[in-house]
């Protein structure tokens, strides 16, 4: 517990709202780390529930042993109770902040969590928002805290980690801290130096652009690799031969990346809250989207050029939206699903992560498919051993055939 919380009549250092995601939970527990006093605020009661038990709802990597040891030394708690809210210094607010199903903004999701627990407020407080928002929603907050009639700084400090990276650079990477009076800025700045020695200084509107800019422009590039991928397919060569000579000791396309589904919660949400931003204008962005999201249906249909689905048992491996993962949300994987289904005799699915009914063993699925599909590059399947054909456009498998 920090002296100053302690002088202002705040039993906790930190609580964030929205604790148990898999963003709110690698930060309290690397907060809790450092000896703050962290409690998890979250309407999920099974994940508060596994939480206080000292274990992780999800797979992240490094996060298990201490969040096991906070837990047990009393620096980390969970609770569904939106009064601990009222416990806190700093309030660091972490909701998902989905698209609609027009792909349009939900610029209310942040204010309508601080709504929930809006009666414990209390002055002094500082309120920082960690959810990629839409620009100006940093601005709506400040304007309901001060229709809530709470005397509350607002910092806007957006999130950069990577799943399955949290604990890693949560430390390493620098933290972008943004408010529009510099004693709120002075206040993030001091929270986040308990993890990150360099701070980048920005306006509200400018670090909201930065982080959506951050997630469009690995969407833009993704969009491109799969682009140039569709193209060496259509004329039968290989891409990743191509890649590896664009790439090889040549530093200006180092950052190429390879072929594959762009998928998770962030990518395709960031750029349609961007291009909602320029009235839809942002003609690289919804190009970009055109291209991703049309990858699964490139694949069947390529694949049906080849061979005749209507009387094959399709295989499709590894149904998170990213290499060893557990993580399923806005994975393209079901995507392929629902198309492959409709055209296959038989659609069988596995991956050694995540849990389903609907799904078999590997076994199973190499026991029985005619044909496998690598819709997630697990590390596992590096080693894959099987005689039938595999359409590989990761290039993990090393036994890939031409989509």
């Amino acid at each position: 517990m920090s002296d100053d919380s302690a002088s202002a009549g705040f039993t906790t250092d930190v609580v964030v709202i929205g604790g148990c995601g898999r963003v709110g939970l690698p930060l309290g527990i690397a907060m809790a780390s450092r000896g703050l006093q962290v409690t998890l605020y979250d309407i999920n009661a099974a994940a508060v529930a596994v939480v206080n038990e000292g274990r992780l709802p999800f797979d992240e990597e490094g996060a298990a042993e201490p969040l096991a040891t906070a837990v047990k030394e009393g620096r980390l708690v969970a609770s569904t109770d939106p009064a601990s809210v009222a416990s806190a210094e700093h309030l660091v607010v972490i909701v998902g902040t989905p698209v609609d199903e027009h792909l349009n903004p939900n610029i209310g999701a942040v204010p309508a969590a601080i709504e929930r627990c809006a009666e414990f407020l209390r002055d002094g407080q500082l309120i920082v928002l960690r959810s990629t928002v839409h620009p100006g929603v940093t601005a709506l907050t400040e304007k309901l805290i001060k229709r809530l009639g709470v005397k509350a700084d607002v910092a806007f400090c957006p999130e950069r980690i990577a799943e399955g990276k949290a604990m890693t650079e949560l430390f390493e990477l620098p933290q972008i801290v943004a408010a529009r009076n510099p004693e709120a800025a002075e206040r993030a700045e001091k929270l986040f130096r308990n993890l990150a020695s360099q701070i980048v200084r920005l306006e509200p509107e400018e670090a909201e652009l930065a982080k959506l800019f951050t997630n469009t422009w690995r969407y833009i590039k993704f969009a491109a690799a799969n682009q140039f991928w569709m193209m060496s397919n259509d004329f039968g060569l290989d891409f990743e031969r191509i890649r590896h000579a664009i790439r090889f000791q040549y530093p200006r396309a180092s950052d190429m990346p390879g072929a594959g589904f762009a998928a998770g919660p962030c990518l395709l949400k960031d750029t349609m809250q961007l291009a909602a931003f320029t009235n839809n204008t942002f003609v690289l962005g919804h190009s970009a989207m055109l291209i991703n999201e049309g990858l699964p249906l490139y694949v069947v249909s390529k694949l049906q050029e080849r061979f005749d689905l209507s009387e094959m048992t399709v295989g499709i491996l590894g149904m998170a939206f990213k290499g060893g993962s557990d993580d399923i949300r806005e994975s393209l994987a079901y995507k392929l699903r629902k198309v492959v289904m409709l055209k296959a005799r038989e659609t069988l699915c596995s991956d050694p992560y995540v849990k389903d009914d609907r799904f078999v063993s590997q076994d199973e699925v190499l026991a029985k498919a005619d044909l496998l599909i690598i819709a997630a590059p697990h590390p596992e399947y590096r080693d894959l051993q099987t005689d039938i054909p595999v359409a590989d456009m990761w290039g993990i498998t090393n036994k890939g055939v031409r989509v």
